[in-house]
């Protein structure tokens, strides 16, 4: 792999970092509901996520399981099935409104069901797997490239999402007083619940 492929890989990958997807509506929820360390739980749960499947692409597990019919929907249908949740999470929060309380119960969520939260939510979703899995071939040399080439670009993914999440969450914190604003959570829980649920009903509805 030259410098120059690899230089064209960085920027497609940081266009498709960039795009909201579920890491990202996670990370928000962490984030609103359990302050800057839930959300950096979370942010490395799912990190944690992108690593194990870029591993398992990159070592050709994860061709293994795409071919696998049945673990492959059965992985789609979790992931459907976790999205969802979440997102009901999210828009039950908004419909209450009483965020003393959840703020309350917040605080005796332990950090690891945040991580939690994070991985599972990656795991979970087998767009990340065919995502490494239609990639990585194209910016790799079918002739000379090595398991080092796969893990490098496999585990760049994995460093530019955390990072981009990182800066998500660096600045919800520095807004948080005004995100805690009930008016201002309500609709926040709203849009990131029914974004999550969407994402489920999106992965369900693919073939």
């Amino acid at each position: 792999m030259t410098w120059s492929s690899y230089g064209s890989y960085l920027v497609f990958v940081v266009i498709v970092v960039l795009a909201p997807g579920p890491d990202t509506m996670v990370t928000l929820k962490n984030s609103l509901a359990g302050g800057f360390r839930g959300g950096l739980l979370a942010t490395s749960g799912i990190a944690f996520g992108n690593v194990l499947q870029g591993t398992a692409v990159a070592l050709g597990l994860g061709a293994l399981i795409v071919r696998s019919q049945p673990v492959f929907t059965t992985l789609r249908w979790l992931g459907v099935a976790y999205l969802c949740y979440l997102g009901f999470q999210a828009l039950r929060s908004a419909w209450r409104g009483d965020y003393r309380a959840m703020e309350e119960a917040s605080g005796r969520a332990t950090g690891f069901r945040r991580w939690r939260e994070g991985f599972l939510s990656n795991v979970t979703n087998p767009k990340v797997l065919a995502l490494y899995l239609s990639v990585l071939p194209q910016f790799l040399d079918p002739v000379h490239g090595t398991a080092f080439d796969a893990l490098l670009l496999a585990y760049t993914v994995a460093v530019l999402g955390a990072l981009w999440l990182l800066l998500l969450l660096l600045f919800v914190h520095r807004v948080r007083g005004w995100l805690k604003r009930r008016r201002v959570r309500r609709t926040l829980d709203a849009v990131t619940g029914g974004t999550l649920v969407g994402f489920g009903v999106a992965l369900a509805a693919e073939s």
